[in-house]
């Protein structure tokens, strides 16, 4: 067989073949032990996770942090924000970005305000995509890549929502609330009646408990399987836009476009 030439088999190679790459499915199998219940580990952690030995554990480990796909703090370790380069080109292969921006862009000409989409890692909401109005909302710059708390924000919040119970109980069990504003929930009963309550509506809103005069709302994203892709939302001044306009006039719009979406993504 040519070198350049791939084995006609849909099936994939078998571990024992000849051409299985070995190292890469371990260090594949160490970066997939990293989940919404497991997003911190130590060492011993994700040897017990992975069934490796601490020794070869701590290889991959070390290599992954070495490569920038693994943050190292004390005995912990956790995926890094480079980690999602490995999803771009996934997205970009199949047109997702370009997808999801031009629905995000249509939200921000709509409402004249800010709209992102994220994805969930951890107790973070990350942003892959995002349409920025010309005003600015927030004392950080937002752009993909940005990592905010989940617990504080929409879009992170809808999607703790989507969790399996036991691993929404498990990431809140280990999670420490932080107070950003005057209005953030910090108690932990509060805060998973927050979450219940938008696995229930299908929507969320936040108001002010990441930035003060910073209102948000968020609803998930699916693709035509049904499988979510993560939630999307849309961001306002509190001074502009009141909780009675975010759902009678934006909310309608983020369902619409969720559909479209799902219409487009496969």
């Amino acid at each position: 067989m040519a070198a350049d030439q791939l084995d006609d088999n849909p099936a994939g190679l078998a571990p024992d073949h000849r051409d299985f790459v070995t190292a890469l499915a371990t260090g594949l199998q160490v970066i997939r032990a990293f989940d919404a219940a497991h997003p911190r580990m130590t060492l011993s952690e994700v040897a017990t996770r992975t069934g490796m030995n601490r020794a070869k554990a701590r290889r991959f480990l070390l290599t992954l942090h070495g490569l920038g796909y693994v943050r190292r703090q004390d005995r912990y370790f956790e995926l890094a924000p480079k980690t999602l380069q490995l999803g771009y080109a996934f997205l970009s292969a199949n047109n997702y970005q370009s997808v999801i921006r031009q629905h995000l862009e249509h939200i921000t000409e709509a409402t004249g305000e800010s709209s992102s989409m994220g994805v969930l890692q951890g107790s973070d909401v990350i942003y892959v995509a995002r349409s920025a109005a010309p005003h600015r909302l927030m004392t950080i710059a937002l752009s993909v890549g940005t990592h905010l708390p989940a617990a504080a924000t929409s879009m992170g919040r809808m999607l703790l929502a989507t969790l399996e119970p036991q691993a929404l109980d498990t990431l809140l069990s280990g999670l420490t609330l932080e107070r950003y504003t005057q209005r953030t929930v910090i108690d932990p009963t509060e805060l998973r009646s927050h979450i219940d309550d938008a696995r229930e509506r299908g929507y969320c809103i936040v108001d002010q408990e990441l930035e003060s005069g910073l209102r948000s709302l968020a609803v998930p994203v699916h693709n035509m399987h049904g499988n979510l892709l993560g939630a999307i939302n849309v961001s306002t001044n509190a001074a502009r836009v009141d909780r009675k306009t975010l759902k009678q006039k934006f909310l309608p719009l983020l369902q619409q476009t969720t559909r479209d979406i799902a219409n487009q993504v496969s």
